[in-house]
């Protein structure tokens, strides 16, 4: 019988024949393949650009959206805006009016 580091060695020498023997085997289908891989990118970029314009498009339409509601919160904040200033003069308004009525009421005591 073989001792075991012979056996071991023998092994590993098999191993490495037929682990060659199947890259070989890999190659050459892989050298084959090479025209249809050529055809495969130029599919494959008309469709990274189809997804790419869809993309920008979704992209461009979501930007529209955002302006038209940037443009109505600009709208509510003028309209909130004015309404607090028409209340700032109406309270500043009845003020004044409490105040020379007390003013008045003072003089008639």
């Amino acid at each position: 019988m073989m001792s075991r580091p012979v056996l071991l060695v023998f092994l590993l020498l098999v191993l490495i024949i037929t682990s060659q023997f199947e890259w070989k085997q890999q190659l050459v289908p892989d050298l084959d393949a090479t025209p249809s891989i050529s055809q495969k990118p130029s599919q494959s970029s008309k469709r990274e650009e189809a997804v790419k314009e869809k993309i920008i498009l979704l992209q461009e339409k979501n930007i529209k959206r955002l302006n038209e509601i940037v443009h109505s919160l600009r709208e509510q904040l003028r309209r909130c805006k004015s309404k607090n200033e028409t209340r700032q003069h109406s309270v500043s308004f009845l003020s004044e009016h409490v105040t020379e009525i007390e003013q008045h009421q003072i003089f008639e005591d």
